[in-house]
């Protein structure tokens, strides 16, 4: 999957506060995401991430 930094996510789950979208700050073996409804940053494992991504929008 082609993922980039800058991206946002639209996920399968959403996080606690309610927000499913989240911007990727970081990609490796694990994704750095920031929620954008709250603005907490986590880090997921790849595979992971990539079995609950919903949706990819890019800028540009």
């Amino acid at each position: 999957m082609d993922i980039r930094v800058g991206d946002v996510l639209t996920m399968k789950k959403q996080h606690p506060c309610g927000g499913a979208r989240f911007l990727v700050l970081r990609i490796g073996m694990d994704f750095r995401l920031r929620c954008e409804n709250c603005g907490h940053e986590m880090m997921i494992p790849r595979l992971k991430a990539e079995k609950n991504i919903r949706n990819v929008q890019r800028e540009g």
